[in-house]
Formats: structure tokens, C-alpha cells, sequence
């Protein structure tokens, strides 16, 4: 049957050479052969298979006893008058089994040897192992000695092409291989995908005679393909590439051992994974599978691998998985494989062998993966697995040694939620609010009394335990701390921002990764750490801990992406805007991302223009004209209108821009019919006469120009009761000898004011009157105020003004007091 096997034909026809009709072959196996009746020796038994009772007595008389020499192996050989083979294999064994026969066996092999390189028709393969794995010292020196006299006269076959080495096992391992045509058409299809990638691949696979055409390269990758099919031509490979080196691996029997369960599992995972592999390639390497894997680990001579194993590729929690959860089609697990195959392109690192990127493409690319793909996978992986280690600029190596990372996790897994954690988590919050922007801010309300009723606008910051979902617990506390403080309703609603946290854990694992490096850069500065981890991963420790710092700010950014607002249109009175994932940069703060975001959705603006108001102009207001300031401020503030940051700097500043232009006009003191006391019209006022109260108006264009038609009168001073106290008259009948005032010395006067002062002229009062009093001495004013307010605002009103008393420092010297009624 010599003719059917692979590459004979090819030989016969370039060498022009026949099979022969009859062969006679001999075969001694050593863990096998066992002395019997006719088969004393080793020798005796090779005869017989050659040439029967005539080859025994070929021998001579001698043979039961002594080793023939090589005059009576050459009789052998002659009276067989056909070829002759002898097949040796498993010789040691026989040599540790048989030890009295050991020396007369070793004196026949060199014999025979001797006489097979003298005979022209017979030939002799002596199989002898490679790897040194578990011999004795005895086994080493046997393999010496027979491998000197066989190497005096023998050739080594060693099988390095890929292509023999998949003939060996594909005998061993199939019986059939399937269709030719389909073998050829995959063959074909990673042919040109590798042709078409060439400079992304290794040199040894794609490079090819510079005078050969495109059609003749694509031939010749197609035919290496072919050889190694079922396997990808870099799983039978990597052995003889990477393994070969390693003390531990038996080249034959090891990778047969490995690549039987392979196969095995292949066959009975295609019926369960959604994905099939064209051909074998390196990661599809069942490591989950526990019997295949102790094989691997035997044969790398590490069993330590285990746990680098079971953390970053094939474990239940592995680093893979999460990477690898939405993969799908022909990217299924595609950081698995690609981790799987950094495995035995690195030779588990247990020589100084690396897995490059483009011996990864090529060992796990088809024609629906692109190389990029991997090149994304393996980084993806290295920086987040635990045992995977980069090695140069394109490399990378899995070893059992730990990286620094897994420091870092076990460190991470140690932290404290309620002392660590959160409270770094809430500093770095802060810290991404607050610089840039100096609107005011409350942080983490646990109550909506601690949020003030400002009509500056105010951006709430919601704790980061807390989640921004529609309807839930937060979006409802949301809605009533908008509207009301406690109890009370809320003068500005519309002056509250409202910022909230995406719903998941990826801020608290951020905020957690860098707390973990921080403790690891503490404990390597204190020593306790370091000898055991590279001095290049300790060198990068300060470049780590500045990239998840990073992170944590960047996820902050994309974290607080929710902002409510009230909207009294809405059913639930809030509109919410989503920002969006953020990112952190020196230019902008998160207060200001805000600010931008209500900008470009027309919830804000810097100023305010006379057409604006103009526009929104209450109808309610039409005939008469005049807007009081304080419901057009409340305007501002309550969300009929547009927000402004600081609504009374705003509004009073460009007020007195429309006086002074004529676009309004401005009034105060209000009379019967419609006058007023006051009017403002193509004059600037001063800031003070803008006052947000129901006795200041503003003016159409059309009722100012109407009021100023007539001569204004003067507005009349307030009416004030000058209280002089009359001088003290000399006594007409002083006393003798009593005291007596002196007509030179001058003499004290007591000016009081009182009165009733309307309320808009409060601040003039403060402006034009008190100043000139400051001539005397001894000045005081007292307070006696009194306002009626809905009994259910009272409590929020009594907190507003204590805490502007206790600012002015009056807490003290005013008091206040609530009528029973």
C-alpha cells in the first residue's frame, strides 16, 4: 500500500523509480518485545520476520547467546533476495525493561548499522527521543551511547515542515478528512486572505519568490493550507516554532496527546456553539476543558498556569468574558481566542518566546476577521488581564507570575464602601463641579430644606447613590423639592438645576480602580511590595495611577448626564435633558457642560432683549400697559419664561438700558387712574430706582410716551413729622450761687423722623436721606415692619429672613415675632 500514501507518487515520478513487488520489513518496538520460544534475542526475532528459519541460520549458531556481527547480517540480508526494512522505535524502554541485555543489545545496534550502511538494498529507521523529559541518569547515558554509533552512518528525518507534521497526524487522528473540494475551497479562501494581508503577517508564511507571479503565490499558499487541513497551519507549527524549546515537551506523543482531546472537544462543542471554525486554529484550544488542559500544562511543565489560565481566558469569571459578552458571528470570543493563542505563540512563558501580533493574525485570522480586530483584542486584554505581560512593541507573553493589575484587584477588593469609597467618590464629584463656573451650588441634599429659595440660579448636585430614572424614587423627590421647601411652596422653582447620575456601576468601579492603585503605589513606596513584579511594570506606576485618575474624572463627566428643571407644563413638572457621555478636558467644568447644555436647548441665556419681553408681555397687562417688576421677575423664575443665572443683576442692568433707550419706560407710585408719582422715560435710572416690587412698573413704549405727554408733577416727598425739641429758656429767677448754663456754650438739639415710607422709596431713603443725617451724632434707626403672608409660607419665610438677619449680623439686635392670628 506504499503507493497510496502522500507524496510517494510525487517521488516515483521525479526519480523515476518503481515500487518494488515484494518488501520484507522487520519491526522491534521496545515496550512491546519480551523474550519467547523463538524469539530469544532481539536479533533472532528480526531474522524471522525477514526471512524466517532461513534468516535465523543466516545468523550463525552463535545468535542465541552473543549479538551477530556484521558478516552474518549481511548473510541475513542476502538470502531475503528482496528490499529490506527495519523499523526501530521505543529503544530506551527496552533498555530499562531488559538491563542484562543491554550491552549485546547496543553492540547489535551498532553492528547493524554498520552492515545496513554496507548493504544496498536495506534500510533502517531507529526512532529515538528528542526530549530529555524524566530519564534517569542511566537513560541519559544510553541515549548518548546509541545515538553516537547510530549518528556515525545514519541521516536525522527530522519532521520541521509543517506539512509532514500534519501528514503524521492527520494518520494518527482521522480516518477520513471529508470532501477534497471543500478542503480545497477553505484553503483557497485563507490563501487570499493571507495574499491580500501579506504585509500584516509573518514573513516566513507569505514571502515568496519575487519572480513568482500573484497567481503562482496565491498557489502556494493555497497548497500549504491544503497540507496542514483540518489545522490552520500555525496550530501544528507553533510546536516546532515555540515548543521545541521547552525541557518538559515531548514533540511526538505530547502533541498527539493535545491536539486527540482538541479534536474531541471540537467535535462535540460544534453541536452546542453557535460558531464553527473552518479550519483548527490555536484558539479554539478547549482550556476549559479540565483533562485537556493538565495535558497542555504537562507539556509546558508548569502547572502553575492554571490560575493565568482560569483568570484571564477559560474560567467561570475570567477577564475574557466580559470583553467577549457581546461578540457575535465569526467575533464570538474572539478576546478568548485571541488570548488562547498569545498561550502557545508564548510557549506559556516558560522560554523566552513571545507572541507577536502579526504571528496572532495570521494564527487566528479567515476571511470574516480582520487583523485590526486582533490587534484590539490582544491590547483590550493585556489591559485587563492579570497574567498577560506585553514584550516589546508587538509582543505579548502569558506567564504564572502575576502582573502588577492583580495586585491592584486584590487591593480593590479590599476596600471599604462606607470609609473609602463613597467619600472619594463624592470629593471627586465636587471636585468636576466646581472649578470654572461660579454659579452657586448645593451638593448631595438628603432634604429639600437644605436647598434655599433663591431667585439666583442654583445647580442641585444629587448624591451619587442616587440613579436618574424615569419615575423612580429620585425623579420624584426631584419634582417635590422643586416645588415646595418642606411644607412651603417654593417663590422660584424655576431657579433650581437638578443634576443626576446614569443608572449602573461604572463610576463606583472607576472611583475603586484608582484607589486601588494608589494603595499599591503606597505599599511599593513602603516597600512591601515590588521584587516580585517587573521593573518595568514599577516604573509605570505613576503613569497608572494618572490614567485612572482619568478615567474616574472621565466617567464622572459621563456618569452626571441627567438635568431637570421645572416645567409646569409637564405631567410630572420636571423636563429632563439628557447630555449625553461626557469627557473630561481642561476647558470646561461639569457645571459648565450644564450651563451649555441648557444654552443649546433654549432653557437659558446670558442676557435678556427688549423684543423678548416685548413678546412674552402678559395679556392680562395689554391695556394698561405697565408690567410690575416683581411678576415680571417671577417670570424668570417660574419658568414661563427663559432662565437667567443671576436674574436680578441681569434684569436691572439691561432695565435701565431700555429706559434710558426708550424702548420701556419705568414708573413707581402708582395713583388713582393709572398715574404714578414717578416715570423714567428715554432717561437713565439709577439701579436703585429698579426695584423688584409691586409698586415698580415697567412701561410699554406707548403708556410711557402717554404718561409723559402731560407735565409730570413732581412725586411728593413722604410725609415726615420733623420733631424739634424746643431750646431750654434761661430761668427767670435763678438761684444764687446754683449752676448756671453758659451762654457761650453751644447747645444740643434731638431730630427725629417718623412716618409711614411707601415701599418702593425704601431705597431712597437709604440714598438721600440717612447720609445727610450722618452730620449729627449719635444716629440710630429703629425697625418696626409688619407683612401679611398665607399662613402655609410663614415657616419658609421665617428661615429665609433669620438667615439674612444672621448674615448682616443682626440676628441679635432685631427679633421677630409672629402675630397669634
Amino acid at each position: 500500500g506504499a503507493a497510496s500514501l502522500t507524496g510517494v507518487q510525487d517521488l516515483l515520478k521525479e526519480t523515476g523509480a518503481t515500487v518494488p513487488d515484494e518488501v520484507r520489513v522487520a519491526t522491534f518496538v521496545g515496550n512491546a518485545w519480551d523474550p519467547r520460544d523463538g524469539t530469544e534475542t532481539p536479533w533472532i526475532d528480526m531474522a524471522r520476520q525477514i526471512a524466517g528459519e532461513e534468516g535465523v541460520r543466516a545468523l550463525g549458531a552463535t545468535a542465541r547467546t552473543a549479538p551477530p556481527g556484521t558478516r552474518a547480517l549481511g548473510n541475513l540480508f542476502a538470502v531475503t533476495e528482496a528490499p529490506v526494512l527495519i523499523l526501530f522505535d521505543e529503544v530506551l524502554n527496552f533498555i530499562n525493561r531488559h538491563g542484562n541485555m543491554a550491552d549485546h543489545f547496543f553492540a547489535f545496534i551498532q553492528n547493524l548499522t554498520v552492515a545496513v550502511a554496507g548493504a544496498t538494498h536495506v534500510a533502517a529507521v531507529v526512532s529515538l527521543p528528542r526530549s530529555q523529559v524524566e530519564m534517569t541518569e542511566a537513560d541519559l547515558e544510553w541515549q548518548e551511547r546509541i545515538t553516537k554509533v547510530v549518528n556515525r552512518v545514519a541521516q536525522d528525518l527530522i519532521a520541521n515542515d509543517e506539512s509532514e507534521i500534519s501528514e503524521v497526524v492527520r494518520r494518527r487522528l482521522f480516518e477520513n478528512l471529508g470532501s477534497p473540494r471543500t478542503r480545497q475551497r477553505i484553503a483557497k479562501a485563507y490563501a487570499e486572505w493571507c495574499f491580500e494581508r501579506s504585509n500584516r503577517l509573518p514573513a516566513e508564511w507569505t514571502t515568496v519568490d519575487t519572480a513568482t507571479n500573484e497567481a503562482r503565490a496565491k498557489e502556494s499558499l493555497q497548497r500549504r493550507f491544503e497540507a496542514c487541513y483540518p489545522f490552520h497551519p500555525a496550530t501544528l507549527s507553533v510546536f516546532q516554532r515555540k515548543w521545541s524549546a521547552l525541557p518538559q515537551f515531548q514533540k511526538t506523543r505530547g502533541a498527539l496527546a493535545m491536539l486527540a482531546q482538541w479534536i474531541s472537544s471540537a467535535s462535540s462543542e460544534q453541536f452546542k456553539q453557535a460558531r464553527n471554525e473552518p479550519l483548527i486554529t490555536l484558539g479554539s484550544a478547549p482550556l476549559h476543558v479540565p483533562s485537556f488542559r493538565e495535558t497542555v500544562l504537562a507539556q509546558l511543565g508548569e502547572r502553575r498556569l492554571s490560575i493565568a489560565i482560569d483568570a484571564d481566558l477559560a474560567g467561570q469569571s475570567a477577564r475574557a468574558r466580559p470583553l467577549d459578552a457581546d461578540t457575535k458571528g465569526a467575533l464570538r470570543d474572539i478576546h478568548k481566542r485571541v488570548g488562547t493563542a498569545m498561550l502557545f505563540e508564548s510557549s506559556g512563558g516558560m522560554v523566552d518566546k513571545v507572541a507577536h501580533l502579526p504571528e496572532l493574525r495570521f494564527a487566528l485570522g479567515e476571511p470574516d476577521v480582520e487583523t485590526t480586530t486582533i490587534d484590539s483584542a490582544a491590547s483590550a486584554l493585556e489591559q485587563t488581564g492579570f497574567f498577560i505581560r506585553r514584550a516589546g512593541t508587538d509582543g505579548y507573553r502569558i506567564h504564572h507570575q502575576a502582573t502588577l493589575r492583580k495586585a491592584v484587584a486584590d487591593r480593590r477588593a479590599s476596600l471599604d464602601q462606607e470609609t473609602e469609597v463613597k467619600p472619594a467618590i463624592r470629593r471627586l464629584v465636587e471636585r468636576e463641579f466646581n472649578w470654572g463656573t461660579g454659579i452657586q451650588k448645593v451638593y448631595f441634599p438628603e432634604d429639600g430644606n437644605v436647598v434655599s429659595d433663591d431667585p439666583r440660579m442654583t445647580l442641585v448636585v444629587m448624591s451619587p447613590t442616587e440613579e436618574w430614572r424615569e419615575n423612580n424614587h429620585t425623579a420624584e423627590r426631584i419634582a417635590q423639592w422643586t416645588e415646595k421647601r418642606g411644607t412651603s411652596s417654593r417663590l422660584y422653582p424655576a431657579a433650581l438645576v437638578w443634576c443626576s447620575r446614569k443608572p449602573g456601576r461604572d463610576l463606583q468601579d472607576s472611583v475603586e480602580a484608582w484607589l486601588a492603585w494608589l494603595k499599591v503605589k503606597a505599599e511599593v513606596d513602603g516597600g512591601t511590595l515590588g521584587p516580585e513584579f517587573e521593573k518595568r511594570e514599577l516604573d509605570s506606576l505613576g503613569e497608572q495611577i494618572k490614567k485612572a485618575e482619568e478615567d474616574a474624572k472621565e466617567e464622572v463627566q459621563g456618569s452626571y448626564r441627567f438635568v431637570s428643571l421645572y416645567d409646569p407644563q409637564a405631567e410630572s413638572r420636571l423636563k429632563t435633558i439628557d447630555m449625553g457621555a461626557g469627557y473630561a478636558n481642561g476647558n470646561e467644568s461639569l457645571t459648565g457642560r450644564v450651563i451649555s447644555a441648557l444654552k443649546q436647548n433654549g432653557l437659558l441665556s446670558e442676557s435678556v432683549g427688549a423684543g423678548y419681553i416685548e413678546r412674552n408681555w402678559p395679556p392680562a397687562f395689554k391695556d394698561t400697559g405697565a408690567w410690575p417688576l416683581r411678576g415680571l421677575r417671577q417670570h424668570f423664575l417660574d419658568g414661563s419664561l427663559t432662565r437667567l443665572l443671576d436674574p436680578d443683576s441681569v434684569l436691572k442692568q439691561r432695565l435701565v438700558e431700555f429706559v434710558e433707550t426708550g424702548e420701556f419706560g419705568l414708573a413707581s407710585g402708582q395713583e388713582d387712574h393709572g398715574n404714578f408719582n414717578r416715570i423714567w422715560y428715554q432717561e437713565k435710572p439709577s439701579g436703585d430706582d429698579v426695584t423688584f416690587d409691586s409698586g415698580t412698573f415697567l412701561l410699554t413704549k406707548a403708556r410711557a410716551e402717554q404718561l409723559r405727554a402731560p407735565k409730570v408733577e413732581p412725586t411728593p416727598e413722604p410725609s415726615l413729622i420733623w420733631d424739634v425739641p424746643t431750646p431750654p429758656q434761661p430761668d427767670p429767677n435763678p438761684v444764687p450761687g446754683g449752676d448756671q448754663p453758659d451762654p457761650e456754650a453751644p447747645q444740643k438739639a434731638t431730630l427725629r423722623l417718623r412716618g409711614t415710607v411707601p415701599m418702593e422709596l425704601w431705597n431712597s431713603i437709604g440714598i438721600r436721606v440717612l447720609p445727610k443725617l450722618k452730620a449729627g451724632e449719635d444716629m440710630n434707626l429703629s425697625v418696626n415692619l409688619s407683612v401679611q403672608i398665607d399662613s402655609d409660607r410663614l415657616q419658609g419665610l421665617e428661615q429665609e429672613v433669620k438667615q439674612a438677619l444672621a448674615d448682616l449680623n443682626l440676628g441679635e439686635q432685631v427679633s421677630m415675632s409672629r402675630d397669634p392670628q
